[in-house]
């Protein structure tokens, strides 16, 4: 999902929405400590739909525990090979060529997730 102006909590309830809409299980969401996760309007939705999701929050100022930084960090070395981009749009397009790459090869996303900052999501048994 892009956006170009800030987060904000009608824009993460639309992403919430997405993921539960696309998703045959319960879905587990990781969330940093932006303000907006925490607003009112995101938390009473969450409360309607608990059945369906679930968010857990990161320690404040921990962006080492956060996949989505992984990702974040593969997406601006994509974003800045091969031809640069000078407009907004070839911006938007080299991201929805990324992310839609991601989308085809599942074993990409999980690449991110390989981290060992990020065996917390993966206890031993």
């Amino acid at each position: 999902m892009l956006y170009q102006d800030s987060m904000n909590q009608q824009r993460l309830i639309r992403f919430m929405e997405r993921l539960i809409r696309a998703s045959e299980q319960k879905v587990f969401l990781i969330l940093d400590n932006l303000k907006v996760h925490h607003g009112k309007l995101a938390a009473a939705w969450l409360e309607k739909h608990k059945e369906k999701i679930e968010v857990f929050f990161l320690p404040p100022y921990a962006p080492e525990y956060n996949p989505d930084e992984y990702l974040n960090h593969a997406l601006k070395i994509s974003v800045h090979s091969g031809q640069l981009p000078y407009t907004t749009e070839d911006i938007s397009h080299k991201i929805q060529s990324f992310m839609r790459k991601l989308q085809q090869h599942p074993p990409l996303v999980s690449r991110f997730f390989h981290h060992p900052k990020l065996s917390y999501l993966f206890p031993q048994k």
